[in-house]
């Protein structure tokens, strides 16, 4: 219905023609309220805007009508975003002194410093990797993975667009709705890793007695308060909450080190050796490469001209520094397992949190460090949530008059289903989620990159930044789609997976290698340039 409703819409100039022209700057919340005129009738209560910053105008009826009204009301009295996927245009934005802008190296510490982290360092041990070769990489792969949202947050600033919106560029208008559902379900299945890692600690600091289930339920929660404010609240909260998880995890680095086996190789030779690594570094690039698809979310209010340089050194960095801190102490704590037979037992017959529990001291800090990680999960989820909701509103035209806190409630209710689901197999889970999350993130980002610096000459003045909402003024999208599609078979070839192991990762070692990052790139990138040529040349656009 949603996908019909838009075709019947037709182009976004045809429902203009009897309306004063849509101002040049988005409305504020005060304007918002004063242009609404409430009729009551029959049907329930509609909302008619006098003037609007969208391309498209439609009376509101009914319920969607009072909830969009809701939403300007929290928006007034909260600081709640409404019309929160519209473009930030340059007038609009405020200056943003030097220390908030620190926000774009520390909202990703927050976000990455935590629990899942942790975790995901265990798989180095898990895949017969010596701590050497684990650390190593983690670190190469994290900083690979990081420069993927490190570019795509460069975006942000000078299109003043969020990031799904910023693919219909390259995408086009429609086959761009697949880059939209595919982010949701990423940013659903990373808040549903918060959510069991946050679930497994609180278990295990209180004996036991609170359920994984009702710690999930409590981490959901809790982020769903700070997504529904929107990204002034993010901002503030996540400036100041990694401090806390690097503090915990220097004293997890502190207090197991001693116990870290640094000595014993790897059992593993030849491809056998290549294929773990290989499939390592696939998870450990995913997570980083992950972020790709929301980075220009969290940028869209900085200046116009603030330095490009700035904005891609400090968000690689932080988002690559603080995931390899998380890892690396995974990777010290497993290889301890070694030498403390009683930590292994307590990790798998037990589970995480109550490892995290037996490992530190004493017993009432450990407790206390326990109760700080259930509340990392909260860190990472509410930047999931925000943006899942963002690209909830990108799937149609109907689809964005819904409120953005309303999305944020629905991705809240998925999140919580799948978080209980596969609470009680978390490292399959992150092998497996993580891993296909690096896939199709790289032939995004690779698509995008090439559209910017090869077909746009890196210019932002060849982007028609006014018609971002406009399918008659964006690429058809052909040369994108069939790249894309494209890079989907080959890491279907080259994946690894609990439950797969494709054709070619099939060739390296025992239990395969996985390669389809590498094979996503370079098909992805071979086959948008020709394409996107002939789509300009036989289309124009």
């Amino acid at each position: 219905m949603a996908w019909d409703e838009e075709r019947q819409l037709g182009e976004p100039e045809e429902l203009i023609t009897s309306i004063p022209e849509r101002p040049r700057r988005p409305l504020t919340t005060d304007e918002k309220l004063a242009s609404t005129t409430i009729n009551v009738h029959s049907r329930g209560t509609s909302i008619e805007w006098n003037s609007t910053q969208h391309t498209s105008v439609r009376e509101e009826t009914g319920i969607l009508a009072k909830l969009r009204h809701l939403e300007a009301l929290l928006d007034r009295k909260l600081g709640v975003e409404s019309e929160a996927i519209d473009r930030k245009l340059p007038g609009d934005r405020k200056h943003v002194p030097w220390h908030s802008q620190l926000n774009m190296a520390l909202l990703w510490a927050s976000g990455t410093m935590n629990v899942s982290c942790f975790a995901t360092g265990f798989l180095g041990w898990a895949f017969g990797l010596s701590l050497k070769q684990s650390i190593l990489v983690v670190i190469f792969g994290s900083l690979l993975g990081a420069s993927l949202p490190g570019f795509c947050a460069t975006l942000g600033p000078a299109t003043g667009l969020r990031q799904i919106s910023i693919g219909r560029y390259s995408m086009g208008w429609y086959p761009n709705k697949i880059i939209a559902a595919l982010n949701t379900i990423q940013q659903i299945g990373w808040s549903a890793v918060g959510c069991i890692t946050g679930g497994l600690a609180l278990t295990a600091v209180s004996n036991g007695r609170v359920s994984i289930a009702v710690g999930i339920v409590v981490i959901a929660v809790c982020s769903l308060l700070i997504s529904f404010l929107g990204l002034r609240a993010i901002l503030i909260y996540e400036k100041y909450a990694w401090l806390v998880y690097f503090i915990i995890f220097l004293v997890i680095f502190g207090q197991t080190g001693q116990y870290a086996d640094n000595t014993t190789e790897s059992s593993l030779k030849g491809a056998d050796l290549s294929g773990s690594v290989l499939s390592l570094l696939a998870i450990v690039y995913g997570s980083s490469a992950s972020w790709a698809t929301i980075a220009s979310d969290y940028y869209v209010h900085y200046a116009v001209d603030v330095s490009r340089t700035k904005v891609f050194l400090m968000t690689t960095f932080g988002i690559a520094l603080p995931t390899s801190i998380g890892m690396m102490a995974g990777c010290v704590v497993s290889s301890a397992f070694n030498n403390r037979v009683d930590w292994k037992d307590s990790y798998e017959n037990q589970g995480l949190g109550y490892l995290i529990k037996d490992m530190l001291y004493p017993r009432g800090f450990a407790q206390l460090i326990l109760v700080l990680l259930v509340l990392s999960g909260i860190n990472m989820n509410i930047l999931n949530t925000y943006s899942a909701a963002l690209s909830c509103q990108q799937f149609s035209r109907p689809f964005s008059r819904v409120p953005r806190f309303i999305w944020t409630i629905l991705c809240f209710g998925v999140i919580v289903a799948i978080a209980l689901a596969g609470r009680n197999n978390l490292l399959a889970y992150l092998q497996n989620f993580l891993s296909l999350l690096g896939y199709w993130c790289t032939s995004y980002a690779v698509i995008v990159f090439t559209e910017h610096y090869l077909f746009r000459g890196g210019k932002f003045s060849n982007y028609d930044l006014e018609g971002w909402n406009d399918p008659r003024r964006l690429p058809v999208g052909i040369a994108g789609l069939t790249a894309f599609l494209l890079g989907v078979v080959v890491w279907i070839m080259g994946m690894v997976q609990t439950w797969y192991v494709g054709e070619i990762a099939k060739q390296i070692g025992t239990s395969g290698g996985d390669v389809s990052n590498q094979l996503c790139f370079a098909v992805t990138l071979v086959t948008y340039i020709p394409a996107r040529y002939l789509e300009l040349k036989y289309i124009g656009r």
